[in-house]
């Protein structure tokens, strides 16, 4: 079962800042979100005080999102970089 992908407006706000500056690594953090769809817990994300809300590491960035298995979403609520 696939999940569907969904980004707050901050999250989104935050991508187009940095796609200014590295398009690269933006390109690696949406294939990584996108492939949060199929396996929304992957090695290397972990759990960030609950269960539900994760933090994954791509590059230079960190990738905060919620998992909701009810309603079979995961809505990233914040982008930001760690460097």
């Amino acid at each position: 079962m696939a999940y569907e992908i969904v980004w707050e407006p901050r999250a989104t706000n935050a991508a187009a800042r940095f796609l200014k500056e590295d398009r690269a690594g933006l390109a690696a953090v949406y294939e990584a979100v996108d492939a949060l769809a199929d396996q929304p817990r992957p090695p290397g994300s972990i759990p960030y005080g609950s269960p539900d809300l994760r933090r994954l590491h791509v590059g230079d960035y960190r990738v905060l999102y919620v998992i909701d298995d009810d309603v079979i979403h995961i809505l990233v609520t914040h982008l930001g970089r760690t460097a």
